[in-house]
């Protein structure tokens, strides 16, 4: 079964001569496990089409099944299910700048609430030390790079072991090397847990880091 299967998929906003067409029958498939990058231009409807697929907006037209549930038309509690399934990675890390790299980690977990406080914090200690941030686990967002800001970031998604990582603009804010490390970073963990990725970018220089890359224009899938 796809991870990610998508039918006809639209999305609009406002009504009448007001209505804007974000999303024209987005049809697409990626398989389980699959680095699937999507490139277009801004304004394409990339991020509207990563929210629908994470169950971060809701959507009424086609078909959006993701791992295994259809989202079209869903209620809160079915999109709440694939959202605990789901890691996303933004262009800016949104950390919280009164929490250390740890607690923001950790965060994430507090939603399982049958782990301990130290279990969180032994699995969030793990998953920092994976992407390479392990003297930095009490150091606060204003303390570190932007690069390991957003490897922060990525350990906050990946931390719980995600069945799919949804990644939007990772990239945009960092160096050349900062960026390809992140990304190498993200796509060697998700491999080794066998999560499916879904990366938007703008970012030319890191197309060679997935399985496929396609293209996204005006609302249509090229």
């Amino acid at each position: 079964m796809p991870a990610i299967e998508t039918h006809d998929l639209s999305f609009s906003y406002g009504h009448g001569e007001l209505k804007r067409q974000v999303l024209n029958k987005v049809s697409l498939s990626i398989k389980s496990g699959e680095i699937v990058i999507m490139t277009g231009p801004s304004g394409s409807g990339k991020t509207t089409l990563l929210t629908i697929l994470g169950g971060l907006r809701a959507a009424t037209e086609g078909s959006a099944i993701v791992l295994g549930n259809e989202l079209i038309g869903a209620p809160e509690p079915l999109r709440m299910k694939v959202r605990a399934q789901s890691g996303y990675i933004f262009q800016q890390h949104n950390l919280i700048p009164q929490l250390t790299a740890l607690q923001n980690v950790a965060m994430s977990l507090e939603l399982d609430s049958s782990e301990s406080e130290a279990e969180r914090n032994r699995k969030s200690a793990d998953m920092l030390k994976a992407v390479g941030l392990g003297e930095r686990l009490h150091y606060r967002p204003q303390q570190l790079s932007g690069g390991q800001r957003q490897r922060v970031s990525i350990a906050r998604a990946l931390v719980r072991h995600p069945q799919l990582v949804l990644a939007d603009e990772p990239t945009a804010s960092l160096d050349k090397q900062s960026g390809q490390e992140a990304v190498t970073v993200l796509r060697n963990l998700a491999r080794e847990a066998g999560a499916t990725i879904l990366l938007v970018t703008h970012d030319y220089r890191i197309l060679d880091m997935a399985d496929r890359v396609i293209t996204l224009e005006d609302g249509i899938l090229k």
